[in-house]
């Protein structure tokens, strides 16, 4: 009998611990497949839908998907939306192709969505009719629904491919970055090699940087060049310019600027201590401003300091570029298209490229150059100029103080110093 009674309470209660009904009420919430990958086909169509994020700034609209279309295979969309308990509510859907695809196939996508009437919408997906069952569909999350500014600067970097493995760079970067006042990078990751993979989980660890898996390589057939045909693929440069719109929106409601640029380039500032005593400067005179650009200018990565001043023996065996050891600017051929990257006020964007802001809702700012631009440690641009011609330009020294130690407890963290040098820290 005590058997008994102890087996039936012991079935009692495991019974009532069970998950099987929070399953079912996840079920009944959202009776359809529901996404939460970062790259999500969509059925019956060529296309392929990354997020979708509250977007009331266009006029009729509340809903605004961000995709890669196929170009030549557009058809009528409908948005199907899960309303709290309800789902397959439908409305017709707006879509727009980025003009800036590079002649790809595909290309960055918006597609415009109005809500139903009385539908506090959680997630959606598209129809290519409006009597198709929903429930056959993937639906993706709604973003931005009440998100709260917490940032200043956000930095996003558009994909990491090919193995990239460029660590001291990356962490001097990231480290000078901080210096500057920035509060979070956003970088989009195909693939990395395995010591900078260990430093991107170190920073993810921290807070610092949010790293957004993207492997479009499992959909597409990615280019690794910008112009179509002479580099082959499906999409430009990885979905360079998807990513850089998707890590707007993803910024749009909890940062007051967002910076785009590679992760070999500084957005550097040379009249200000940081980016935020910057634009704390020239956000004011400029309230109307929505994109700030910035110009372009390589230090040419094959030009050494000749003091080796800053070739520490503890980077020595980091694989990457020490920064600090390139001090000579080239000045920009003008009189060819010479590129620029930006800082955006995100709530005043609508689509970007990768140099310039495609639609926005505000004006345009150039910095003079005097007051801000672009180090760019990499290949020479012109590399038939002379060491003589180049300028010499210590502006990354002026941080040397409190860059080095904070690099230095970077690479400790993430285990990518020599054991013999981590004990000297």
């Amino acid at each position: 009998m005590v058997i008994l009674i102890y087996s039936m309470a012991t079935e009692r209660t495991t019974t009532a611990r069970s998950p099987i009904p929070k399953l079912q009420q996840k079920k009944d919430i959202y009776p359809v497949p529901i996404s939460e990958e970062s790259i999500t086909p969509l059925k019956d169509t060529k296309h392929l839908l990354v997020s979708a994020f509250m977007d009331r700034r266009v006029k009729g609209f509340d809903i605004r998907i961000i995709g890669i279309f196929r170009r030549d295979s557009i058809q009528p969309l409908h948005c199907s939306f899960c309303c709290g308990s309800v789902f397959n509510q439908t409305t017709p859907a707006t879509v727009l192709i980025h003009s800036d695809h590079f002649g790809f196939p595909y290309g960055a996508t918006d597609v415009l969505c109005p809500l139903p009437k009385n539908c506090d919408a959680s997630h959606l997906t598209l129809l290519t009719k409006p009597s198709a069952n929903a429930s056959e569909h993937t639906f993706i999350p709604i973003r931005n629904k009440s998100e709260k500014i917490r940032f200043n600067f956000t930095v996003c970097i558009s994909t990491l491919f090919g193995d990239y493995n460029n660590v001291l760079q990356f962490a001097q970067t990231l480290e000078m970055y901080k210096l500057l006042g920035v509060d979070r990078v956003v970088v989009y990751n195909t693939s990395c090699g395995p010591e900078l993979n260990r430093l991107l989980e170190s920073y993810s660890q921290e807070g610092f940087l949010e790293v957004v898996p993207w492997p479009i390589g499992k959909f597409l057939k990615p280019s690794t060049g910008w112009r179509f045909p002479e580099h082959e693929g499906d999409l430009q440069y990885f979905g360079q310019i998807v990513t850089l719109n998707e890590c707007i929106y993803r910024s749009m409601e909890r940062s007051r600027y967002v910076l785009l640029n590679d992760i070999d380039e500084i957005i550097m500032p040379y009249k200000h201590d940081n980016l935020v005593s910057l634009m704390n400067t020239l956000g004011p005179q400029h309230p109307n401003v929505g994109e700030f650009l910035i110009e372009n200018h390589v230090f040419p990565k094959q030009h050494f300091e000749p003091s080796k001043r800053f070739h520490l023996p503890q980077w020595e065996k980091v694989p990457g570029v020490n920064i600090l050891e390139h001090i000579y600017r080239e000045d920009p051929d003008r009189s060819v298209y010479h590129p620029h990257k930006m800082i955006v006020r995100p709530k005043l964007i609508e689509q970007t490229s990768v140099h310039e802001v495609l639609r926005k809702f505000g004006e345009r700012y150039k910095f003079p150059l005097d007051v801000c631009r672009i180090i760019h440690v990499r290949v020479a641009l012109r590399g038939y100029l002379k060491l003589e011609e180049l300028h010499e330009d210590k502006r990354l020294w002026d941080f040397q103080e409190k860059l080095i130690p904070n690099v230095d407890k970077a690479l400790k963290r993430a285990g990518l110093l020599p054991a013999e040098e981590q004990n000297k820290l």
